[in-house]
């Protein structure tokens, strides 16, 4: 049987991804553990905003960043809100997925993710600017000059649209979600963000029957 494909849809600059990350590389270990020879672990970046070069409202600045407070209080997750007092947010975070993109070819897709989350939720960075997400490519061990024009290219930005528009034809409920594929069907999976176990089990009862 040809192996079955679990989709994680998120988005570097989702700031519930940050909080399910521990959780989620839990799953991740376990999942390579029981299921290595069954299953792909296939990583989607969802697009959370477009591209904007429009600094971002004070308004949805206090909502981001009282979002933050209720994820730290409820997951414990680490927030740095220097963020909100150092850099000029906008709310663009579709040059963040781009840079994933770029990275995923070079093997690195998962540690940019990383990157780019502790850049901007624990070094009060700023993943929309160019030159911030050049500089983790370079601390990657990838050439930062020829990463930027990746990441500007027609290509990347053509892959963006195209990988967008496949999960949202996925299942999903926002970010992040779990979209397990087998036999050409779509099963979302339940995702909690503090018990992997929950998702393992809902992974493993989808298994068993197809």
């Amino acid at each position: 049987m040809a192996k079955a494909t679990l989709y994680y849809v998120h988005d570097p600059m989702c700031s519930w991804c940050w909080g399910y990350r521990p959780t989620w590389d839990m799953l991740q270990q376990q999942l390579q553990r029981e299921f290595a020879e069954q299953l792909d672990v296939t990583y989607l970046v969802g697009g959370l905003a477009p591209d904007s070069a429009e600094p971002m409202p004070e308004s949805m600045q206090q909502m981001l960043e009282q979002t933050w407070r209720n994820i730290n209080e409820k997951l414990s997750t680490e927030f740095n809100h220097d963020f909100w007092r150092n850099s000029k947010p906008r709310r663009s975070t579709y040059p963040a997925c781009r840079a994933t993109l770029v990275a995923r070819q070079y093997g690195q897709e998962q540690a940019m993710v990383n990157a780019i989350q502790h850049a901007y939720y624990l070094h009060a960075q700023n993943p929309s600017d160019v030159e911030v997400l050049s500089t983790l490519a370079g601390s990657l061990a990838i050439n930062a000059e020829q990463f930027k024009l990746q990441l500007l290219s027609e290509q990347t930005e053509q892959q963006l649209q195209k990988e967008i528009h496949f999960a949202r034809q996925l299942p999903i409920q926002g970010f992040p979600s779990l979209v397990l594929v087998a036999n050409n069907h779509a099963y979302p999976i339940k995702l909690d963000y503090q018990q992997w176990q929950t998702s393992l089990a809902d992974i493993k009862a989808v298994l068993a029957k197809v």
